[in-house]
């Protein structure tokens, strides 16, 4: 009667990074460092800016704002986001047939992002896209806090950031080219498995799914 213990395996936790790995975010942020650079008449290169979009809001203003104002300059930026930035903002292609495949598969779909936790809520809300659990503000292996709480075992992210997040967490990373790393740097950084983008991930996901039971 011993083998009873194992009828069912324990259903699966994805995470989800935010910022080109379900949302084309470009389109909202270049348009809020545009605003911001009104408000403030400080010069910044909102087209540059959109090329490195991953690490944390602060990584990104140290190259605009002396350090001193950079907690006055990201609360301004927050603040003026969810007006400026969310409606400007489209799903990567994939992104709701991703989340969907891994409820199919009777699994959990959880987003961690670097991006503050009240407007990343707010995106994936206008977008109808419902994941189990949103939680903002780790980047890099910071986000291992968060995999490892919901009990993740892959995490899927388009930046050599979410790669370290998931190896520090134990999970199996799955990387997508969508974002500012190309294939060769994300599979350089340990990722396990790199996809062109969410729509090969559904059938990634079936394949996988047997290996485990």
């Amino acid at each position: 009667m011993a083998h009873m213990a194992f009828t069912t395996p324990p259903a699966l936790t994805v995470g989800f990074d935010l910022d080109m790995t379900l949302i084309d975010s470009r389109p909202g942020i270049r348009a809020c460092y545009q605003a911001l650079s009104e408000r403030t008449g400080t010069y910044i290169d909102a087209d540059l800016t959109v090329t490195r979009l991953g690490p944390p809001l602060a990584e990104e203003l140290i190259n605009w704002f002396p350090a001193e104002e950079i907690p006055a300059m990201a609360d301004l930026y927050r603040e003026m986001y969810p007006a400026i930035a969310i409606t400007a903002t489209p799903a990567m292609t994939g992104a709701r047939e991703a989340i969907a495949a891994v409820r199919e598969a009777g699994g959990r779909a959880i987003v961690v992002t670097a991006k503050y936790e009240p407007n990343a809520k707010l995106h994936l809300a206008h977008l109808g896209i419902e994941p189990d659990a949103v939680i903002g503000d780790l980047w890099a292996e910071q986000k291992a806090q968060a995999l490892r709480e919901h009990d993740a075992g892959v995490y899927v992210g388009d930046h050599v950031g979410d790669v370290r997040g998931a190896r520090t967490a134990g999970a199996l990373s799955v990387a997508v080219a969508t974002g500012p790393c190309p294939e060769e740097e994300l599979r350089a950084a340990g990722a396990d498995v790199v996809l062109a983008d969410l729509t090969e991930f559904p059938r990634w996901l079936s394949d996988y799914r047997p290996a485990r039971a």
